[in-house]
């Protein structure tokens, strides 16, 4: 398969791509009963490959939802870290952040120093970890 999947009930964003090689490797997809909530994909407050911001608005309130991949290299962490963006009311910041760490998964015995970037970043926009339990 080659490209986003779409569905008619769901809504989708992702980047355009800017080359045949350049790929998206984060999408949102959103409800199409939420339309009305006016979602918005926000290119000129981040604009990484690897980061989707979303603003929706409810309430005459702004809220915003992040979608991060997080390669080898951790180059969306990073630019999070260095952009020092004001996010207020990001209501979750979720993703594939490949970052394996026995601060949320105590089978692994190991720490990660990327880690702590991920609390910063997470702790700049207000958000708690959130840790599955049983």
């Amino acid at each position: 398969m080659v490209g986003i999947p779409n569905h008619p009930n769901w809504l989708t964003f992702a980047r355009e791509l800017e080359s045949a090689s350049d790929f998206p490797r984060v999408t949102i997809y959103i409800n199409i009963r939420l339309s009305s909530l006016r979602f918005s994909l926000c290119k000129d407050i981040i604009n990484h490959r690897d980061i989707l911001l979303i603003s929706f608005c409810n309430n005459n309130s702004l809220f915003w939802i992040m979608n991060i991949y997080s390669n080898s290299s951790h180059s969306a962490l990073k630019y999070l870290k260095d952009s020092e963006a004001n996010i207020p009311n990001l209501l979750i910041m979720t993703g594939d952040f490949n970052i394996h760490d026995s601060i949320w998964d105590p089978s692994f015995s190991h720490y990660s120093s990327i880690s702590d970037n991920l609390i910063i970043i997470a702790d700049s926009f207000n958000l708690d970890l959130s840790v599955l339990t049983n």
